[in-house]
């Protein structure tokens, strides 16, 4: 599996092919002068050591993806396989795309039936919660003919076009509509997308609801410009579904070159990264869609020492209005740890978080693709003449993305009904 964008194009020289997996052990490999300065180079993708008969041992580090390296003869294309599959990757990805570094230089992969239809349901399924709340409208200045006035007339072209009549009327009036950027985006990812070959019936029912639900936006020229959007407060819940949108129409064409290889963007993640922002937004919004308040990812507000000069970053901070003032105060903390096995530093870092955040219950989610059991157990923690409780939980990234989606439901229940409010 190789991750990436599609492209129209073919690559330029001959690369050589270095397949690795995420987690695996060591591998031998036979290498070219230039092939191994080009390697070398990169030292936060993999690590080289020397093998037998002259041959390098490889082995990769902490990111995964497909990215071409290197010119003419010391070109070599790596492609780290995550132990997460590629719907599951494309799911987190969809809450955190932030955490994902594009490439342009092109790479080339064989044409998977997995690769594209995950795409189109990593989108699909952050478009469903961008549009939960309705079909974003905007204001828009517009131009028209009319019988009555509407808005503004527009004197200079009443006169230019019909002078002395006093009907139509030349006018311009804001206009409150779907048919904005944002919108324009989403539907023109969605008929894009539609005509992926090997499209399964669930994302290709799913991607024509969406283009359905987009009534009245108007569709996207063939060529024309990638419609441009500015994040801000008013399309926040669309953050995730447009970036998702440009990753598919910034190749323009998802045939399949003559080769039958397809030509893609090269694409580097940082699992662990992409983990703690995925575990934050996705829990983030499940809570404030089940209570409200104010979660905040990646929480910098906070410092351990009274000279502020040791900064706190849990993944999660969810605020509430609170007793006796209603005052938003931190209600819930989480940090995400992207590892099978607790470490007892972990626990250390929650009771500092939860001490200075003033609550008495702490989250620790880990990763695991393994059959671990949901929960790891509560650890109490003694603190004057009360007690911290440390719950630690494992959110199973093998398991099939609407799997996971439940999940991540049922975690931001299980913190609901945790918190604490008091003071410790």
């Amino acid at each position: 599996m190789s991750l990436g964008h599609t492209r129209s194009r073919h690559c330029g020289d001959a690369a050589l092919p270095i397949p690795l997996k995420e987690g695996a052990d060591w591998t031998t490999w036979e290498l070219t002068q230039a092939q191994l300065a080009t390697l070398m180079d990169r030292d936060d993708l993999l690590a080289l050591r020397p093998g037998s008969a002259g041959r390098w041992k490889l082995k990769a580090k902490d990111k995964v993806g497909s990215v071409r390296l290197g010119t003419g003869a010391g070109a070599v294309q790596l492609t780290i396989t995550p132990k997460v599959p590629v719907d599951r990757l494309l799911h987190l990805v969809a809450y955190a795309p932030d955490r994902v570094h594009i490439d342009p230089r092109p790479v080339t992969a064989e044409p998977r039936e997995d690769l594209l239809p995950a795409l189109a349901r990593a989108f699909s399924s952050a478009a469903e919660r961008a549009l939960e709340r309705g079909v974003l409208h905007d204001y828009r200045e517009t131009y028209d003919t009319l019988p009555v006035v509407r808005g503004r007339i527009r004197h200079a072209d009443q006169l230019r076009r019909r002078p002395g009549v006093p009907v139509p009327l030349e006018v311009v009036y804001d206009d409150h509509t779907p048919d904005i950027a944002e919108n324009r985006l989403l539907l023109a990812a969605a008929r894009r997308l539609l005509r992926v070959p090997g499209l399964g019936p669930e994302p290709r029912a799913a991607l024509r609801r969406l283009a359905a639900r987009l009534d009245g936006v108007r569709f996207l020229p063939a060529g024309a410009p990638v419609p441009h959007w500015e994040p801000d407060r008013r399309n926040a819940r669309y953050a995730h579904a447009l970036v998702l949108a440009e990753l598919v129409l910034r190749g323009g064409s998802y045939e399949f070159g003559d080769d039958r290889r397809l030509a893609v963007d090269g694409m580097l993640v940082v699992m662990w990264r992409l983990f703690e922002a995925y575990l934050a937004r996705a829990v983030g919004e499940e809570l404030r869609h089940r209570v409200g308040g104010r979660p905040e990812a990646q929480d910098t507000s906070h410092f351990l020492d009274v000279a502020r000069r040791h900064q706190l970053k849990p993944d999660l901070v969810h605020y509430l209005p609170l007793p006796p003032d209603g005052v938003q105060r931190p209600a819930a903390v989480l940090d995400a740890k992207f590892k099978t096995r607790p470490q007892r530093d972990d626990l250390y870092q929650m009771t500092a978080y939860c001490m200075r955040l003033g609550i008495t219950e702490g989250h620790l989610v880990y990763a695991s693709g393994r059959d671990t059991p949901g929960k790891l157990g509560a650890v109490e923690v003694p603190v004057g003449d009360g007690r911290l409780r440390i719950r630690r939980h494992v959110i199973d990234l093998a398991r099939p993305w609407r799997d996971l989606a439940a999940d991540i439901a049922d975690l931001a229940a299980e913190i609901d009904a945790a918190r604490r409010p008091t003071a410790v």
